[in-house]
């Protein structure tokens, strides 16, 4: 067994013990420095309660396999105890001034403790060289009430009247929403950890109440990172979001490492995690079940990847297990800014609509290039379509206008997408419903390589139907095998459909059909 240390900060390490299982394997027993700590069956998962500046030694024992890992935990210069600064977490007092007067006090080097307890927050803002840490027990409970609640706002023109500052975002667009309930603005060297819960106390009855009118602002997220750099967030649970769970925006040097991200499967635009114009992000060993997108990778609608230019790049997702979302990891489709070198490995897909997701349009831009994405040893097991490319999603006002809808070929000009370079390769999906594979090309700017390796699908025995991506002009069908439109080079290797109703790939416009 190959044990590693993926972090570590003053009080806690995070480990990685690789026996080759996918997010969960057989159980495992932690010793730390000789003395037993506890059991899990993640492979991602961390120990709790150490002391700064000290060596320990982690062995993990299972099934006659022994492996360890040797770490020096960081040192901390003093710890600032939010109950000291007058918050009580008794989840009636506004904790929110007294938490934030620790975070504003604390030295680098330092560690904001927030200890066992149900703190009442509104918004809460880091600064940098930051460690807060929600202990075991401790629960941010966030107000509902909108009106305490800050607007950032979306444009602030410059003095010069040239540039521009942004702060708010809502669906790719720069437009006013409220503040997270931990807000990060420009901000480096962050760390965000802890076994505690941020919770939002979104619900029918505030937040999610006719959820797309704004008023006022936007909706909220849990966690906003914008334009920041370095910035850990580890071992948390964050729930009941009011919209997007975890947003970074214009940010580079991330790791979300076993987090938990929880809202009701019919939630509004819960999305778990949606890095957006985005550099070198590690996600790892993250359990979501959530109402929307489990990952959305963006980068701008179209205003902002045009003028930015922005891709969200070298991302790698892994060990992660997403569950009752509609797309398990879905790029787009706000995505002017392109989306490249995106890998996502050992990662397990249940229940949700679609696998990967693909979703573009005409009008997104030339810039709007999807690029070496790689999904590779993927478990799935009912989820509805494993695949999807879209290049025709209905979405805004003009969503179902000839333009987005004609599969006619257009002119190619400024607002016309690209796909290129896609790779899934060891991939089992079971008790799969509506389709093995939808993919659907723009006629006037074709998908230019998708391929499939050692593919394998099957079928629920009692198979829903259902559209398999959200496009006009597509009938509800049920075991449909592969759909393939507008490729120029499609490669099938050792791929196996077995279940199907009809014919097991069906293709049209395809330039280059590579079958072994």
């Amino acid at each position: 067994m190959d044990v590693k240390a993926v972090f570590w900060s003053g009080r806690c390490v995070t480990l990685e013990m690789d026996d080759g299982s996918v997010f969960e394997g057989a159980e495992r027993e932690v010793f730390v420095n000789g003395e037993f700590y506890g059991k899990t069956n993640r492979v991602i998962d961390s120990v709790y309660g150490l002391k700064p500046d000290t060596e320990y030694v982690i062995e993990v024992r299972a099934g006659g396999e022994t492996g360890q890992v040797r770490v020096r935990t960081k040192g901390e210069f003093v710890t600032l105890d939010v109950r000291d600064f007058g918050a009580r977490g008794d989840g009636i007092q506004d904790d929110t001034h007294f938490i934030q007067a620790a975070i504003m006090s604390c030295p680098e080097g330092g560690r904001v403790l927030i200890p066992r307890g149900t703190y009442r927050v509104t918004n809460l803002f880091l600064k940098s060289h930051l460690r807060l840490e929600l202990g075991e027990g401790a629960v941010l409970s966030a107000d509902t009430d909108r009106s305490r609640f800050p607007v950032l706002p979306g444009l602030i023109e410059s003095y010069d009247e040239k540039s521009e500052y942004n702060l708010g975002t809502w669906e790719g667009n720069p437009l006013d929403c409220f503040a997270a309930i931990i807000t990060g603005i420009s901000v480096e060297d962050v760390e965000i950890c802890g076994p505690g819960t941020i919770d939002g106390n979104a619900g029918r009855d505030n937040w999610w109440h006719e959820p797309k009118i704004r008023r006022g602002a936007y909706r909220p997220r849990m966690i906003f990172l914008n334009h920041c750099e370095r910035v850990v967030v580890q071992g948390i649970r964050v729930q009941n979001s009011p919209s997007w769970n975890i947003h970074p925006y214009f940010s580079n040097h991330l790791k979300f490492l076993d987090l938990t991200v929880l809202n009701p499967k019919d939630s509004p635009n819960t999305d778990g995690l949606d890095p957006e114009s985005c550099q070198d992000v590690e996600i790892a060993g993250v359990y979501f079940s959530l109402g929307d997108d489990c990952i959305a990778v963006k980068s701008g609608k179209i205003y902002m990847g045009a003028k930015y230019k922005t891709p969200s790049k070298e991302i790698m997702i892994r060990q992660c297990c997403m569950r009752d979302g509609h797309g398990s990891i879905t790029l787009g489709s706000e995505m002017a800014g392109g989306v490249c070198q995106l890998t996502v490995r050992y990662c397990l897909f249940l229940h949700t609509d679609r696998g990967l997701r693909i979703k573009t349009r005409r009008g997104r831009g030339k810039d709007a290039v999807i690029d070496q994405v790689v999904f590779e040893n993927i478990r799935m097991d009912h989820v509805m379509t494993p695949f999807v490319i879209n290049s025709f999603y209905y979405c805004d006002p003009d969503g179902h206008s000839e333009y987005v809808a004609s599969k006619e070929p257009l002119l190619v000009d400024d607002g016309t997408p690209q796909i290129r370079a896609l790779r899934f390769e060891n991939i089992q999906a079971e008790n799969c419903h509506v389709a093995a594979a939808y993919f659907y090309g723009l006629p006037e700017k074709k998908i230019e390589c998708v391929e499939m390796k050692h593919v394998r699908v099957t079928y629920a025995e009692e198979a829903m139907s259902g559209e398999p991506a959200m496009l006009d002009g597509v009938e509800p069908v049920s075991r449909m095998g592969i759909f393939a439109g507008n490729i120029k080079t499609l490669i099938l290797e050792d791929v196996k459909i077995e279940g199907c109703q009809g014919e097991k790939i069906v293709t049209e416009h395809i330039e280059h059909l590579v079958e072994r």
